[in-house]
């Protein structure tokens, strides 16, 4: 699981809590997706949410932006991290509140500024991205495709992130994603399906190279690699 919220002066308001529906099982994965509303009971989605505050208290953040990942099972919710931001990369992209005319981006400026009566919620949909993972190590030499996996129903757009040319690694020496998936439709199921049938679609081409000339690239601004 992961909540988006906003602090107030030690009060949590919690934005979006993001199902993470593929099983994220160690050593070392990538994330995929992130799908609002959670699908949980409400039993558990307050479960998360009261760890997530008690944690907040303890580590002292009291105001702002906060991101907060958490592992859910039977015996509850467990809090895993932290950290006074938004969402990373473009995943942001994935939320819009009041009419849907108002970005994650936005909010938190309007919060920071003093511009915020009342923190208005999510919009009534259901939406979702995925980081789109790196299969293999190699070469990008292009993503196709594209036009058929943009068209599945629910897809808003599709972008990919690292140019043709680069090498590209999956976990652990790799540290960003192909680029993203984003869809919204009337239900957390749907989102994912659509998710799932145009990462399908795409048709990714990495060429194979010598493990001596795979380097790492530079880490991007945006979330990479993940550890249990």
């Amino acid at each position: 699981m992961a909540l988006e919220g906003l602090l107030e002066r030690g009060q949590l308001h919690t934005l979006a809590l993001f199902d993470k529906p593929d099983a994220l099982d160690g050593p070392y994965f990538e994330e995929t997706l992130y799908v609002t509303p959670s699908r949980l009971p409400q039993s558990k989605r307050d479960a998360v949410e009261s760890a997530a505050r008690q944690a907040l208290a303890a580590i002292g953040l009291r105001h702002g932006p906060v991101h907060a990942e958490l592992r859910v099972n039977d015996a509850g919710a467990w809090f895993l991290e932290a950290a006074p931001r938004s969402i990373g990369g473009l995943c942001a992209q994935a939320l819009r509140f009041g009419r849907g005319d108002v970005s994650l981006e936005e909010l938190i400026l309007r919060h920071a500024l003093g511009g915020v009566d009342e923190i208005p919620q999510r919009e009534a949909c259901a939406s979702g991205v995925m980081m789109i993972p790196i299969p293999r190590p190699g070469i990008l030499r292009g993503v196709g495709g594209r036009e058929a996996a943009r068209a599945i129903p629910g897809v808003e757009e599709i972008r990919i992130t690292v140019p043709r040319g680069e090498t590209v690694l999956p976990p652990p020496e790799g540290a960003r994603y192909l680029g993203f998936i984003f869809a919204r439709a009337a239900t957390a199921d749907e989102v994912e399906h659509s998710l799932r049938a145009s990462h399908s679609a795409l048709e990714i081409e990495i060429e194979a190279v010598e493990p001596s000339i795979a380097v790492a690239p530079e880490p991007q601004p945006h979330r990479g690699r993940e550890r249990t």
